[in-house]
C-alpha cells in the first residue's frame, strides 16, 4: 500500500471516530501569562504565545555547515514550505586544529578552548536562527555529542596515514568523507575527554572530572548567554544521545546515577543563566527498571488534564515483573505459533497431541533479563533523567539499525512488522512517562535506513559505511540491507499514528535532505574535481549530508509537506477540529497526486 493510500485509511478510521467538532482548535492558558518563549503548563503541553504548540520537526545538523545564506535560507523556506515548525541543529562543532576550509566553532586544543565568533564560525549559527525566524521556524539546539569516533586515534594498533586529497578530511577517521559530514564528526564529549581527561580516557570522564566538565560549562555558558534573549531557539538539548559509553569506553563505576546527575548539573547551570528557554536530554531514551532514582516518583492516581490537546492513556509503572509478564506473554503466543505451524517436531517430544519444548527451549523468564533497553547498562534511566526538575520535556529517538530496543518478536510476522510494531511499543511506552510526570514528550529523531541509502549509512559509533565502498570488505548479503521506500512510509505513518494517539507533542524525522546547494572545495558540501594540475576543473552543486537516512530527490519535499499535513491532521481530528482537518487532508492527497 503507498504512504498516501495508507494514510486515507488512517484518517478515514480517525474521521469516524472524531468528536463532535469545535469551532476552533486554540486552547489558550488563562493561568500563565502569554510569552513568545516556549514553555510548558502543568498537564504537560508546550505553549507560545498563549496557545498550545504541537509540531512537526525535523533534523539537520549539518545547517550551520552550508556554504551560503542564501542555501540556509533556501533549506529553511523549504522545510516552512512543507509544514515543518522545529529544526533541531547542532550547536557545537569541535576541531583539535584550525581547518584550512569550512566552519568551526570552538579549537581544543594544547590545554584550552578558543571559541570562533568569527564568520566561519558562530555566525553561522547566528544566521541558522535569524532567517529560521524569517521562515518561522524554531531552532532546538544540541549542545554537544556523546558520539566521535576517531579509530586511527583511539586505538593504538591501528595506525595514521594521510592521504592527499582535495578535501577537509578529520585527521584520525579512516573515510575520505569532507569533514562535518556525519553527525559523529563535530567533535563532542570524547573530544573533551581527548585533550583534558586522566590518563585512562574513559568516556564518563565527561560527566565526573571537574576540569573536563569546567571547559564544556564554558562552552555552554557562552552559546546560551549568545541567544538568551531569542525566541526562535525552541529550547537547549544538553546532549545528543548521552550514555556511558562511546568511541571510548566506559568505566566500571558509571552508572545511570551518573548520567542522571550530570542532568541536573547542567541543567541547573543553564537555566540559572537563562530562565527563559527550556531545557532538554537528548537521550535515546533507555529505562532501568527497578533501579535506584534520584528524582523520579511513583506515578499518582491518574488524573484527566482540562484541557488536552490530546487523550493520553493512562500510564503504568515500568518494573522488571511488568516486563518480565510482557515477555512471558509473547512467549506464549509465539509457542503456539510453532505449535500450529510445525509439520514435525523440531527436536521436541509429540505427547497426547502436543508439542513439548526440550530443556534447552524450556526457560523460566525470570532468568532471561529485561534485554539492554531496559537494565540500565548504557547508563541511561530515560525515567530518572525527565524528572529532573530543570529538564522541562522529556525526549527519545527511534532509530532501530542502531540500537537494540529489545522488541518483543513475534515469529507469526516478518521482521519489518516486528520493526513496525516495536516501534509502536516504544513510542507507547515514553507517552507513559510523560503522563506520569505531566510533561511534554518529544520523539527527537526517528528513522530507518532504506535499501537505497544502504551504502552511506553510517552507524553513529563509526566512521565507515559498513556496506559502502570504504568499507575495506566484501560484504556479501542473501538480501540487500535496509527497508523499501514504501516500507519506510508504511513504518513512519504507523508511528506518528502512534505517537499522537500516545500522547506525543511533537515528533521529529531523521534526517532533512537538501538539494541544489553551493559548493565549495574542502568544505561539507565539496564539489565534483577532476583533472590535475593549477587549475583543476571543479563543477556542480551538492546536497546536504546524509548519515544513512536522508530522502534524496525532487520528490523529498512534497513528501515531507505531506507528512506534515498528515500528523498536523491527525492534531488536529484528535483536537476536534474536523472540518479543518479533511481539508488540510485534501492538500496533502492533492500534494501528491495520482500513484
Amino acid at each position: 500500500m503507498h504512504f498516501v493510500q495508507l494514510v486515507l485509511v488512517l484518517l478515514s478510521a480517525l474521521l469516524a471516530s472524531a468528536a463532535t467538532p469545535t469551532r476552533t482548535i486554540t486552547v489558550r492558558d488563562s493561568v500563565h501569562p502569554p510569552s513568545s518563549f516556549v514553555s510548558t503548563d502543568a498537564n504537560g503541553n508546550f505553549m507560545v504565545n498563549g496557545s498550545q504548540l504541537t509540531f512537526v520537526g525535523t533534523n539537520a545538523y549539518w545547517l550551520p555547515t552550508l556554504n551560503s545564506d542564501e542555501d540556509i535560507d533556501n533549506t529553511l523556506g523549504n522545510m516552512s514550505a512543507a509544514g515543518i515548525k522545529v529544526v533541531r541543529v547542532w550547536a557545537f562543532n569541535d576541531v583539535t586544529t584550525i581547518p584550512e576550509n569550512g566552519t568551526w566553532f570552538q579549537l581544543i586544543a594544547n590545554g584550552t578552548t578558543t571559541l570562533n565568533t568569527g564568520a566561519n564560525g558562530l555566525q553561522r549559527l547566528d544566521t541558522v536562527i535569524q532567517l529560521a525566524e524569517k521562515h518561522n521556524i524554531f531552532v532546538l539546539l544540541s549542545l554537544t555529542n556523546n558520539w566521535n569516533p576517531l579509530p586511527l586515534l583511539d586505538n593504538i594498533t591501528d595506525s595514521l596515514t594521510s592521504n592527499i586529497t582535495a578535501r577537509d578530511v578529520t585527521q584520525g577517521t579512516n573515510n575520505s568523507l569532507p569533514r562535518n559530514t556525519l553527525s559523529n564528526d563535530y567533535g563532542g564529549m570524547d573530544a573533551y575527554v581527548r585533550e583534558f581527561g586522566n590518563d585512562n580516557k574513559s568516556h564518563d570522564q565527561f560527566y565526573t572530572n571537574p576540569t573536563v566538565q569546567t571547559q564544556f560549562t564554558n562552552y555552554v555558558t557562552n552559546i546560551v548567554n549568545r541567544y538568551v534573549n531569542n525566541t526562535s531557539v525552541f529550547s537547549w538539548e544538553v546532549a545528543n544521545d548521552p550514555r556511558c559509553n562511546s568511541s571510548l569506553p566506559s568505566s566500571a563505576t558509571c552508572t545511570t546515577l551518573t548520567i542522571t546527575q550530570f542532568h541536573a548539573n547542567i541543567s541547573s547551570h543553564i537555566r540559572s543563566i537563562d530562565p527563559n528557554h527550556l531545557v532538554s536530554s537528548g537521550n535515546q531514551g533507555f529505562f532501568c527498571a527497578d533501579c535506584q532514582k534520584l528524582f523520579f516518583k511513583a506515578p499518582p492516581p491518574p488524573t484527566t488534564s482540562a484541557t488536552p490537546v490530546v487523550k493520553r492513556r493512562a500510564a503504568k509503572p515500568l518494573t522488571k515483573k511488568r516486563l518480565l509478564a510482557e515477555r512471558k506473554a509473547a512467549q506464549k503466543e509465539a509457542r503456539k505459533f510453532e505449535q500450529r505451524t510445525a509439520s514435525a517436531s523440531p527436536g521436541g517430544i509429540k505427547i497426547r497431541g502436543r508439542w513439548v519444548s526440550t530443556a534447552t527451549k524450556r526457560q523460566d523468564s525470570a532468568d532471561q533479563g529485561v534485554g539492554s533497553a531496559f537494565d540500565g547498562s548504557s547508563g541511561v534511566d530515560s525515567e530518572d533523567i525527565s524528572a529532573v526538575p530543570n529538564i522541562a520535556f522529556s525526549t527519545f529517538q527511534l532509530l532501530p539499525d542502531q540500537d537494540n530496543l529489545d522488541f518483543i518478536i513475534d515469529p507469526s510476522l516478518p521482521a519489518f512488522n516486528n520493526t513496525v510494531n516495536g516501534g509502536i511499543n516504544w513510542i507507547n511506552r515514553h507517552a507513559e512517562v510523560g503522563t506520569i510526570l505531566s510533561k511534554p514528550v518529544v520523539l527527537l529523531a526517528f528513522g530507518l535506513v532504506t535499501q537505497a541509502n544502504a551504502p552511506v549509512f553510517v552507524p553513529f559509533n563509526t566512521t565507515v559505511a559498513p556496506f559502502g565502498p570504504d568499507s575495506g570488505t566484501n560484504q556479501t548479503t542473501t538480501q540487500p540491507f535496509g527497508v523499501t521506500d514504501q516500507q519506510r512510509d508504511d513504518a513512519y505513518a504507523q508511528w506518528l499514528q502512534a505517537g499522537i494517539q500516545g500522547g506525543l507533542q511533537g515528533m521529529l524525522q531523521y534526517q532533512w535532505t537538501q538539494g541544489n546547494l553551493s559548493t565549495s572545495t574542502g568544505t561539507v558540501i565539496s564539489p565534483t574535481v577532476t583533472g590535475t594540475g593549477i587549475s583543476p576543473e571543479v563543477t556542480g552543486t551538492g546536497f546536504s549530508p546524509n548519515d544513512g537516512y536522508g530522502l534524496q530527490g525532487v520528490g523529498y519535499v512534497i513528501w515531507a509537506r505531506a507528512f506534515s499535513d498528515i500528523l498536523l491532521t491527525i492534531f488536529a481530528i484528535l483536537s476536534n477540529a474536523q472540518t479543518q482537518a479533511v481539508g488540510v487532508l485534501q492538500q496533502a492527497a492533492q500534494a501528491f497526486g495520482p500513484d
